[in-house]
């Protein structure tokens, strides 16, 4: 497929488009399985399998149109990625797109982090995940993918959730107020509440797939146990979109099996339920159904 979802293709038409799609395939810092740059084209294949019709929120958003645009093709460092990925992301966002990153490692947030908070100066950053990615720098690189979060709290205050994996070395940068570990998680039901009241208004979404228990979605880089569930991850974003404004978010580190296509399945339905629910307070003004 050459755009995401099995929509007519004048849907994907540019400039009538709400939303723009941009795939990074990148995997140049990743450090255990490799192939997340198989990802994003993954995510736009599996798509085709997806009904257009949200039933929980009875729209299709693909109405208001979805553009998946030309893949980053940048991939000789991971510094030249996230420029490149930076002035992508500043121009669509600069034409009032709603933009979705599909990496990829996740690396490639940085840029996509950054020009939204140029351009949405009140935001916070919120990132599901199992591992704090907040090491200063990581194979002599402080743009890997380990060091994501370190470089986005530089840019903003951010809100980790699903943590599982942590080094010594990043404790000393942890906020123990906005970081939600799984463990805890399980027993505190309120977790959910107290991470949104961290967030300001504004939301950038960035999702590592590694923050779903691997009994789910075992294609990812870096799987580990003790994670999160499908209906947890929706719940909470449902109810972060409810009282804040998502103004982007990324989707990173699918890791595809060409044998098990399941992965591939969850991260395209996450991609385009989470651009429904966007979309349908944003954006959406009339029932379309076929």
């Amino acid at each position: 497929m050459d755009y995401f979802l099995d929509m007519p293709s004048s849907y994907n038409d540019y400039d009538k488009a709400k939303v723009v799609i941009l795939p990074v395939p990148y995997d140049g810092t990743s450090t255990f399985v490799k192939g997340a740059d198989k990802g994003p084209q993954a995510i736009i294949d599996a798509s085709d399998s997806i009904e257009l019709y949200d039933i929980e929120e009875d729209i299709e958003i693909y109405s208001c149109g979805i553009h998946t645009a030309k893949a980053v093709t940048e991939n000789q460092s991971p510094e030249q990625v996230v420029q490149a990925v930076y002035q992508r992301a500043k121009h669509y966002i600069n034409e009032n797109k709603t933009l979705v990153v599909l990496g990829g490692e996740h690396s490639i947030s940085i840029g996509a982090m950054q020009a939204h908070a140029e351009k949405y100066p009140n935001m916070s950053i919120l990132q599901l995940d199992a591992h704090a990615d907040l090491r200063p720098e990581y194979h002599n690189s402080i743009y890997n993918h380990a060091c994501v979060m370190h470089r986005a709290k530089a840019l903003t205050n951010i809100v980790q959730v699903g943590i599982r994996n942590v080094c010594t070395e990043e404790k000393e940068f942890i906020d123990k107020d906005a970081i939600f570990y799984t463990h805890q998680m399980r027993s505190d039901n309120s977790w959910m509440d107290k991470a949104i009241e961290k967030l300001k208004d504004n939301v950038y979404l960035t999702i590592d797939l590694d923050c779903f228990d691997p009994s789910i979605l075992p294609s990812t880089g870096t799987p580990l146990p003790g994670g999160m569930n499908w209906w947890q991850v929706i719940d909470f974003i449902t109810k972060v979109n409810a009282s804040k404004r998502i103004v982007g978010f990324d989707i990173v580190e699918l890791c595809p099996n060409p044998y098990d296509k399941s992965s591939d399945v969850l991260a395209a339905v996450l991609c385009y339920k989470v651009i429904t629910k966007i979309g349908k307070k944003a954006f959406f003004t009339h029932n379309k159904t076929q």
